[in-house]
C-alpha cells in the first residue's frame, strides 16, 4: 500500500488521531512510557519506513522512548529478635514450603504464650510419658512436732508424737527413749549428745558419772536439777556409746527443737561438740565454739566442753566453769562454789 493513495492518507490520519488519544490517555493517568496497543502497532509497522519516519519526528521513536523505571527498592524489614517471647504479638515470619518443584513462602505464627501451650511430656522410660507438673515452690516448714498452727507445742504433746520411736535405727539396741527431765518452763536449758548406759536403764538424762558431774555444775550455778531442763540430741543410746551418726541426728533433731520452742529458755547450755554443732548448723571444734556467745532461734547459746569430756580431761574444768560463770552474768546468778 503506498502512503500517497487516498486511502494511505485517511489510514495515516485516522492512525494519527488514534495516536494522540492514546498520549492524551497517558498524559491524564501520569504516564511516562509510550504505550501502543497492539493493533496501532502492527498498523505502523505495515505502512512502511516513510511512515515510521515522519512518526518519528513528530512524536520521538518509540525505540527512543525512556525506558521504564524500576520501581525503588524498599528498605528491608527490621530483623526481628530470635528469642520467640520477645516478638510482638502477632508477629510472623516467611518460612520456604516446598509446593509445585519450586520454594514458596507461607506465614509461620509465632508458638502460642506460655500459659496456652500444652503440659510438657517427658520421657520415662522406654515407652512411658508423664506430664511435667508446673514448678512449684519449696515448701515451707511445718510447724514443730505437737505444735497445733500458730501455737507453742507443750512437752507433753512433743512425747506423745514422738510415741515408741522407730524412725532410726536406734531403736532396735534401747531399753528405753530418753526424753528429758526438769522444768518445763525453765530459764536455763543443758543439752547434751545421747543417753549413756545408765540413762538407757533408768529413761532419764544425766544419771551416770557425767551426770553428777553435771549436777554439781548446776548446784555450782546457784541452781538444782529441778529449775533447769536436761535433754539430749538423740533420744536413744548409740551402741557402746559410740557417737552418733547424722540420720540418727536427723531423725530426732526435729524433737529437741520442738522441746526447745515449747520452753522457750532465756539461756542454752550445749554440752560438746554434737549439741552445739547441731543446734547452731556449724562444723567449728567445739574448743573453737565454746565461751563464745550464739544465738539459736532468738535465743542466747553457749557452748562448752561435754562433762564425759570433763572427766577425762580435768584440767579443761576451768574453762567450763568460765563458760558457766559467763552464762550466770546474763542470769543473774551470784557464783557459788566451784564444781
Amino acid at each position: 500500500m503506498n502512503e500517497n493513495t487516498p486511502d494511505a492518507s485517511q489510514d495515516l490520519s485516522a492512525l494519527l488521531d488514534d495516536v494522540r488519544r492514546h498520549l492524551l490517555w497517558q498524559e491524564e493517568a501520569a504516564g511516562r512510557v509510550l504505550m501502543i496497543d497492539a493493533k496501532a502497532a502492527l498498523e505502523l509497522q505495515r505502512s512502511g519506513p516513510s511512515l515510521r519516519e515522519r512518526f518519528a519526528r513528530t512524536h520521538g521513536a518509540p525505540d527512543a522512548a525512556p525506558a521504564p523505571q524500576a520501581p525503588r527498592a524498599e528498605p528491608p524489614p527490621p530483623r526481628m529478635p530470635t528469642v520467640p517471647e520477645a516478638r510482638p504479638a502477632g508477629w510472623e515470619r516467611p518460612v520456604a514450603a516446598p509446593q509445585a518443584g519450586q520454594g514458596a513462602t507461607v506465614p509461620a505464627r509465632m508458638p502460642p504464650p506460655a500459659e496456652a501451650r500444652p503440659p510438657v511430656s517427658r520421657p520415662l522410660a522406654a515407652g512411658m510419658l508423664v506430664d511435667a507438673p508446673p514448678r512449684q515452690s519449696p515448701p515451707t516448714s511445718g510447724p514443730p512436732p505437737g505444735a497445733s498452727s500458730g501455737e507453742r507445742p507443750t512437752l507433753d504433746e512433743i512425747r506423745r508424737d514422738l510415741g515408741d520411736c522407730r524412725r532410726c535405727k536406734l531403736c532396735t539396741g534401747r531399753k528405753n527413749l530418753v526424753f528429758g527431765s526438769g522444768n518445763p518452763r525453765a530459764e536455763l536449758v543443758f543439752v547434751g549428745e545421747g543417753p549413756g548406759e545408765n540413762e538407757d536403764l533408768q529413761g532419764v538424762p544425766f544419771v551416770g558419772a557425767a551426770g553428777e558431774l553435771l549436777t554439781k555444775m548446776i548446784g555450782a550455778m546457784g541452781y538444782r536439777r529441778d529449775d533447769v531442763y536436761i535433754c539430749n540430741v538423740v533420744k536413744c543410746r548409740p551402741p557402746g556409746n559410740r557417737n552418733p551418726e547424722p540420720e540418727e541426728i536427723a531423725a530426732c533433731e526435729p524433737f529437741l527443737r520442738a522441746q526447745l520452742a515449747a520452753i522457750q529458755p532465756k539461756v542454752v547450755v550445749a554440752l560438746g561438740k554434737f549439741a552445739a554443732q547441731t543446734l547452731l548448723r556449724d562444723s567449728t571444734a567445739i574448743t573453737r565454739l565454746r565461751g563464745n556467745w550464739r544465738t539459736y532461734e532468738g535465743i542466747q547459746l553457749m557452748p562448752t566442753f561435754h562433762p564425759a569430756y570433763l572427766l577425762r580431761s580435768p584440767a579443761e574444768k576451768r574453762k567450763a566453769w568460765e563458760d558457766l560463770q559467763a552464762v550466770m552474768k546474763v542470769l543473774g546468778k551470784q557464783p557459788g562454789s566451784r564444781a
